[in-house]
């Protein structure tokens, strides 16, 4: 039983979203995670969706921001919208999906804060915000029971291994690949039991970037990319592992997202 599960940092769905039918219509996850909607729920283009088939949503928007959205062609069950640091923004939302082959899977799915410029937590509050929301993550365990099983998808805004960065000495200083951050994501995964399964199916050695700043005259050619979008699973899922697709070429759609689409293909048979 094959199931697939999409994860995008679209950067605006209502800005975006012929970019996502065409990305629908050309891949056909089961289910696909967005982050950075930027759009209350009210505003969510929900009849797009339905109108690709997509009729199953659980949103968490909010206006101009943030945001986070699970669409899918299975059923969903809401399980929870949790608010991080007392902040109110919109960064998680979770369900319960049934994935075939009498499988249960809960789906997190993280917006986690981007940390602003400057990698020190007493001179810049969305570094301390962002390692604040990091510390209560780790309340958050790869919880698996027979055939149930966790999945944690998103932008995490974290590229932990040296080969997901362009040049890991040069970022050493740079939000995002940090060792103050490295290090705690790593230690978050490693704690909650949870798989990296990207790494699964590409092996740490090689790069992996999921991310290209908007500031590149030609984003391909410097190819100074980033890993910043995620898939993590329960080990119990890890072995039911396909494929990883992420889709560099999306980069170079018309008006694209910083953030490329990332698959993960499963056979639950």
């Amino acid at each position: 039983m094959p199931f697939t599960i999409a994860t995008w940092n679209i950067n605006s769905v209502r800005l975006r979203m012929p970019l996502v039918e065409q990305f629908l219509e050309r891949y056909s996850p089961d289910v696909l995670c967005l982050q950075e909607t930027k759009c209350a729920d009210d505003q969510f283009p929900a009849a797009a969706f339905r109108k690709a088939g997509y009729e199953h949503m659980a949103i968490h928007g909010q206006k101009g921001y943030h945001g986070v959205a699970t669409i899918a062609r299975r059923p969903l069950k809401l399980v929870e919208k949790r608010e991080f640091c007392g902040m109110g923004d919109s960064r998680h939302i979770s369900v319960s999906v049934d994935a075939g082959a009498g499988r249960s899977v809960l789906l997190h799915n993280f917006y986690v804060p981007a940390g602003g410029d400057e990698p020190d937590p007493a001179i810049n509050p969305k570094f301390r915000h962002k390692l604040d929301f990091l510390a209560e993550m780790h309340a958050l365990r790869a919880e698996e029971n027979g055939n149930s099983g966790t999945i944690l998808v998103g932008d995490l805004n974290i590229a932990p291994l040296e080969t997901d960065v362009w040049s890991h000495k040069q970022l050493l200083k740079v939000v995002s690949h940090t060792p103050v951050e490295t290090e705690g994501l790593e230690r978050l995964r490693q704690e909650g039991g949870w798989v990296d399964l990207m790494r699964e199916k590409i092996p740490p050695e090689e790069k992996i970037f999921t991310w290209w700043s908007y500031r590149a005259k030609d984003w391909a050619l410097s190819d100074r990319g980033r890993r910043l979008d995620h898939i993590w699973s329960s080990p119990n899922l890890s072995p039911s592992l396909d494929r990883i697709e992420v889709l560099r070429e999306a980069r170079g759609w018309d008006r694209p997202s910083d953030h490329v689409p990332v698959i993960a293909g499963f056979d639950f048979g």
